[in-house]
């Protein structure tokens, strides 16, 4: 599960598209609808907030609105809890995060999409998804670091 902390217009289509069916995943696993991925590290962040609900609702609007930009047709029912991030309690995210994924994007847009490669940013220009906010600091903990990308058979 990779829910992305950097803003969905950095995502190729690809990240986009998965996240936001990982997000969906993410949504039923908070609202205790399976038994899988109930320990999964990146949900630490969602479980931490006043409400988690509104908080992954906030989330996948957030990359909805992104895919609607794009003329994707992301369908919009399936958020329980609809809600603008810019209206919701922030989700705090580290800079050092921040770097981390970004780099993690670039290994992957390298190898599936090279021409996407021009749309990622410099550290400068690096901006988190609406719903987060940054704070200094390294990479998160509940992040499963990897300096190597990992590969598909």
């Amino acid at each position: 599960m990779r829910l992305w902390s950097l803003h969905p217009c950095f995502l190729d289509r690809a990240a986009l598209v998965a996240c936001w069916r990982e997000a969906l995943l993410a949504q039923k696993v908070l609202a205790g609808e399976t038994r899988g991925y109930t320990s999964h590290p990146q949900l630490v962040r969602f479980r931490a907030h006043p409400d988690p609900s509104t908080a992954v609702g906030a989330f996948l609007t957030g990359l909805r609105e992104e895919a609607t930009a794009r003329g994707y047709r992301f369908d919009g029912t399936r958020i329980r809890v609809p809600s603008d991030p810019s209206e919701t309690t922030p989700i705090p995210v580290t800079d050092g995060q921040l770097d981390y994924e970004l780099a993690h994007l670039r290994r992957k847009v390298a190898h599936r999409d090279s021409a996407w490669l021009p749309e990622l940013p410099d550290q400068d220009r690096l901006r988190p998804h609406p719903l987060l906010t940054v704070v200094p600091g390294d990479v998160e903990p509940w992040e499963v670091v990897s300096d190597a990308p990992r590969s598909r058979p």
